[in-house]
């Protein structure tokens, strides 16, 4: 007996299997592509992503063995998955990278409306959130919205290509529109954002998660028995915490990634403090991730190692020989187009590298933007606790963890120790767990008790690197309160157009083609 969990990722999409014992038995993965029709743009062909999808499947079944008892489905969260009643495109996925609907975001933060729907949902929009793309695509696409069917997210289109079931689940419609109390969507929201006239286009949530077997023509597609179980959700941010085994309030959680994500479990809303991060309804009633996914993680490593010429597998050496504070170089690790959006929204945040002198070493340059990287999860799980919840110790998965080097920096700059989850396929790992309890196999997990959770490595941190994180982490909060102010100014005197996505010859005000303003 199997189990397969496919994590649909932004570059990457993984299917891995698992048997009853929580044991990882095969992994097939293919890349996905994304593209950028315009500077800022960020797209992708929905049937490719589920090309992709059945194609990794169809490498983990056959060959005489029996088919899976289970296919769980999680993936990328937020941008706009508009698909027709059947579930196919209605046009290419804009993704959670776009950075079109910026000059949305801005007059929204502005007008009080960015705030006034983070008073309701705990979750701040960003410019590849649903709230912005949906009203930009209804100020310059509204024939598109016309003809769509739902306006949802990557796993919900391939549930509905793979079962026939229209539907999400809680995790992924607490972005932007859920009320977290009552987990119905909140009409004063769409209100807020002008966008009531759509709420149509919102998939019904189905709780834990919505499950139904494969359809006919689905089941030929994949090899696989008419009806096998097919569960969706909850998306990559809460599948990957399940899957690590953080499931108690006051535990944290940090993937590094592409992006960097740091989530604290809640049981408690706390809508107050600056309006930033997610606040995400889990399939435990009461329980909240309150999730703080900053733009950069890993891409801003990449980065740097692309303009020194220094490979991956050099990054351990280079911190190793070089110390904490990296020679006085401060890096605040803004690198994405589409600015920050955790733990603050800033559409206008950019990069900096700071105490550079003709005597700085490639080792301190790569040392800098792991501390600023490092500094940035710091900011962001403080954030994430900041309506009184204590955070413990931090879980932590993705790319970022094959460094040691990097980890231990990671635990002397949070502070706390640092475990490093079991299996590296954690979000899909985390879309079976929830599965399972959503079709009640009888199957038992253990994950209250770490059982198919146990950490691979625990990492210490060191007193004496701490103290010198702390006061640089002291200066780094400072920089970027200085940033801040210049972003703002530099976002209302020089918007650019060619990252705020208007069309050629568009008016600059959304609801110059008949949408809402």
């Amino acid at each position: 007996m199997s189990y397969i969990g496919v994590d649909i990722g932004t570059s990457v999409i993984k299917a891995a299997s698992f048997d009853t014992d929580g044991r990882q038995l095969a992994v097939a993965s293919q890349p996905a592509q994304v593209v950028s029709p315009r500077p800022g743009w960020f797209e992708q062909d929905m049937d490719d992503v589920f090309a992709a999808v059945a194609g990794v499947i169809g490498q983990l079944v056959g060959g005489g063995a029996a088919p899976p008892e289970l296919i769980a489905l999680t993936g990328q969260g937020d941008g706009v998955w508009l698909v027709d009643a059947d579930g196919h495109a209605a046009r290419p996925a804009v993704s959670w990278m776009d950075a079109r609907a910026a000059v949305i975001v801005d007059r929204w933060q502005a007008d009080g409306t960015v705030e006034a729907a983070f008073r309701r949902t705990g979750g701040a929009m960003f410019p590849g959130s649903p709230g912005p793309v949906l009203a930009w695509l209804d100020a310059y696409e509204p024939d598109v919205l016309d003809r769509a069917r739902t306006a949802g997210y990557c796993k919900d289109m391939v549930m509905q290509r793979l079962t026939g079931l229209r539907a999400t689940d809680a995790s992924d419609a607490s972005q932007p529109f859920l009320d977290p109390a009552t987990r119905t969507y909140a009409r004063d929201v769409l209100d807020h954002c002008g966008l009531a006239h759509r709420a149509d286009l919102l998939a019904p949530v189905v709780e834990p998660v919505p499950a139904a077997g494969l359809t006919g023509k689905a089941a030929t597609l994949l090899g696989l028995p008419e009806g096998t179980p097919v569960t969706a959700g909850p998306f990559d941010l809460p599948a990957c915490a399940l899957g690590s085994g953080v499931t108690a309030p006051g535990q944290g959680h940090l993937i590094v990634g592409t992006t960097l994500a740091c989530q604290v479990i809640v049981d408690t809303l706390d809508l107050s403090g600056e309006v930033a991060g997610l606040t995400l309804a889990l399939t435990t009633p009461g329980q909240w991730l309150r999730a703080m996914p900053a733009m950069v993680g890993t891409a801003a490593l990449d980065w740097i190692l692309a303009r020194v010429g220094v490979p991956h597998a050099e990054v351990d050496d280079l911190l190793a020989e070089t110390e904490p504070g990296a020679g006085g170089v401060d890096c605040l690790p803004y690198f994405s187009p589409a600015g920050e959006r955790a733990p603050f929204v800033e559409s206008g945040a950019r990069a900096r590298l700071d105490g550079l002198t003709m005597h700085t070493s490639t080792g301190e340059l790569v040392r800098a933007v792991c501390e600023g990287i490092a500094f940035a999860a710091r900011h962001c799980f403080e954030a994430a606790s900041a309506g009184g919840t204590t955070l413990q110790e931090v879980t932590c998965c993705g790319g970022g963890t094959r460094s040691r080097q990097w980890l231990q920096l990671f635990a002397d700059v949070l502070g706390r120790e640092v475990r490093v989850a079991a299996k590296p396929e954690v979000g899909a790992y985390g879309a079976v767990l929830a599965g399972l309890a959503a079709i009640d196999t009888g199957v038992d997990t253990g994950v209250d008790t770490g059982g198919w959770t146990e950490p691979a490595a625990v990492v210490q941190p060191a007193p004496a690197s701490m103290g010198v994180y702390a006061e640089k982490y002291a200066r780094y909060l400072a920089a970027v309160g200085r940033a801040r102010t210049e972003w703002k100014e530099r976002s209302l005197t020089h918007p650019s157009d060619a990252v705020r996505g208007h069309p050629a010859g568009a008016d600059d005000q959304p609801g110059a083609s008949g949408g809402p303003a």
